[in-house]
């Protein structure tokens, strides 16, 4: 078994000597190198590079434990007494002005610099196990092989399209993975692609190996974890080329800054890995490799370094270290100027109200439950980690976050939805944004990190457009981002080319919204109309209420119908006809006597 340490590839390098865990590295603001010594707490060494302000230190890697081949070292390495094999020595410092120093930590001062193959700046460095080699990757996309020995370039290739993050060499020196727009694993003999992996839709900045077995056996796993990505992948290499997808997944709380692990040699031995996230909580696994898990692993324990205030507040860790004995962990934490360095052990739980406070207990194998102080955390099997009473204590997690289900379900909606958007996961969203509870979603919208507003704000935008009824929810989750996360959307300078969807969406649903808005009183006039007609036209009583009868001929009244028509429709027209006919008669008659229309005026003076 052997351990492997790493250096942040975001924010600040920190990292802790392989092996004896002795010395720890880390370079601060100031650009300077400073090298603590672990046992006795004190700083050891401080270098201070000639361009530390322009050319600031992006990456450190730790040299592997081993006798010096060089020949100016092998005299010094040979009048040292004991500890010869396991002292560490070089330690290479990625710059940001593309060249690579490497500082000696036998002599205290530089051992040389490599530069002139890199143009961009140095986002990563690795150590080859056996050789006297080194490998850089850069914002240039471009992988360089360094020799030691000469201290000048052994090869240099195109690594990939995007800038080269993550490196890492095989524990047999025989692979080497890098990681740009997607991971490649090289062959170093032939400097050609072995195998491709995609599944990271950010930067990927970690990159591990995991096992000591070849690929032939598939039995050779390696980890990867990404910017703004709460999941730590594990890939397995297998022999048929099947492995386009990830077996395992480690849930975080943050994304990853610092890894330490110890690497399995068997199936029969598990995986021992110490993730420190960038909010500070430590993270700790122990899992067995041997083919896919379906559902991401939860961590066996969650650290959080708290201060012995009233009110105690979070103190983040900077780097974690495993060691042999697996009761105890090497910590560090504060801030890069003057960490503090602390060895912690694990101490057994008697029962939720008592605990033995015991440094060490060697061998001892007994089952370890999470407890909070006095107050056992519901919900949870992880194991309690504590250091000295001066410390503080060691908290899972923060007393507000256990006091009720609302908190921890805030906290699982706002994991969730940064894991669907990063990973673009339909059903997770789906699942998230299905929420009605305003509360909730100010709530989880509150937690999502200022990298993934805008994701969000997209995904909205995308939802918006589609049914109406998606539509209505998705303005809650809008309104919750626009009062929760303004300032920063504000900051962006280019906010109305990033929001132009958006923005135009909005201003054609207003405008329809004044149309549709005329069309609805339109209708809502029409519509009360018939149905006020329809109703009146219900009420009309159809009973006359008042019947006229004209009078009736003598021979009407001796046919005994007054009034009333002859079922033949006929009879009425004969009837017509015979009164015309009486009534030409009648005129003629009136001729013939000499009467003749009288005028008004006439009748009058007649009368």
């Amino acid at each position: 078994m052997a351990a492997v340490g790493g250096s942040s590839s975001l924010g600040l390098p920190c990292v802790f000597s392989p092996k004896s865990r002795q010395y720890l590295a880390l370079c601060a603001q100031d650009g300077r190198l400073r090298i603590w010594n672990t046992d006795i707490k004190t700083l050891n060494q401080e270098y201070v590079p000639s361009a530390h302000l322009s050319a600031t230190c992006t990456c450190i890697s730790w040299g592997p434990c081993r006798k010096a081949k060089e020949g100016p070292q092998r005299k010094k390495r040979k009048s040292e007494a004991g500890q010869v094999e396991n002292q560490v020595d070089l330690l290479a410092l990625g710059t940001a002005a593309g060249s690579v120093i490497i500082y000696s930590t036998v002599k205290g001062a530089l051992h040389c610099t490599l530069d002139g193959s890199h143009s961009g700046v140095v986002n990563c460095v690795q150590w080859h196990p056996e050789d006297c080699l080194l490998y850089s990757g850069s914002d240039d996309t471009h992988i360089v092989e360094w020799d030691l020995q000469t201290g000048k370039a052994r090869c240099k290739w195109k690594a990939d399209r995007a800038p080269v993050t993550s490196l890492c060499v095989s524990p047999d020196g025989k692979l080497l993975l890098s990681a740009g727009h997607t991971i490649k694993m090289w062959d170093l003999e032939t400097k050609e692609v072995y195998r491709k992996f995609t599944g990271h839709s950010t930067a990927v900045t970690t990159l591990r190996f995991a096992t000591t077995r070849p690929p032939d056996s598939d039995g050779l796993y390696f980890l990867s974890g990404a910017a703004h990505d709460r999941l730590l992948s594990v890939w397995q290499v297998r022999e048929d080329g099947k492995d386009k997808n990830s077996v395992v997944s480690f849930n975080l709380t943050d994304e990853p800054h610092h890894i330490d692990l110890f690497t399995s040699n068997s199936k029969e031995e598990a995986l021992r890995l110490a993730v420190v996230c960038k909010d500070g909580q430590l993270h700790l696994f122990e899992h067995f490799l041997n083919g896919p898990c379906k559902k991401p692993l939860s961590p066996l324990c969650t650290v959080q370094m708290t201060g012995v205030e009233d009110s105690p507040i979070p103190v983040p860790l900077l780097a974690a270290a495993l060691t042999t004995d697996t009761h105890s962990l090497l910590l560090a934490y504060g801030n890069h100027l003057q960490p503090v360095m602390e060895r912690v052990v694990k101490t057994p739980v008697v029962n939720a109200k008592s605990k033995v406070v015991v440094p060490g207990l060697p061998g001892h194998q007994a089952p370890v439950k999470g407890a909070l102080g006095s107050e056992k955390r519901k919900g949870t099997d992880a194991k309690e980690m504590s250091i000295e009473e001066r410390l503080g204590k060691i908290e899972m997690s923060s007393e507000k976050a256990v006091k009720g289900a609302p908190s921890l379900q805030t906290d699982n909606f706002a994991v969730l939805l940064v894991q669907g958007l990063e990973s673009k996961d339909a059903n997770i969203l789906n699942k998230v944004f299905q929420t009605r509870k305003d509360m909730l979603i100010k709530k989880t919208v509150a937690r999502v990190p200022l990298p993934a507003v805008l994701p969000l704000v997209e995904e909205i935008t995308k939802r918006m457009q589609g049914h109406p009824y998606t539509a209505v929810l998705m303005v809650r989750w809008l309104k919750a981002v626009l009062m929760q996360h303004t300032s920063y959307l504000a900051s962006l300078p280019d906010l109305m080319f990033q929001l132009g969807v958006l923005y135009h969406m909005i201003e054609s649903r207003v405008k329809m919204f004044h149309k549709l808005t005329k069309l609805h009183g339109k209708l809502y006039l029409l519509m009360t109309q018939v149905a006020t007609s329809s109703n009146e036209v219900k009420d009309v009583d159809h009973t006359a209420k008042l019947v006229y009868e004209e009078e009736s001929s003598d021979e009407d009244n001796a046919s005994g119908d007054e009034g009333l028509p002859d079922e033949d429709s006929d009879n009425w027209e004969e009837d017509e006809t015979k009164e015309d006919k009486v009534e030409e008669g009648m005129r003629m008659e009136s001729k013939v006597t000499g009467d003749s229309d009288i005028e008004p005026g006439n009748e009058s003076e007649e009368e």
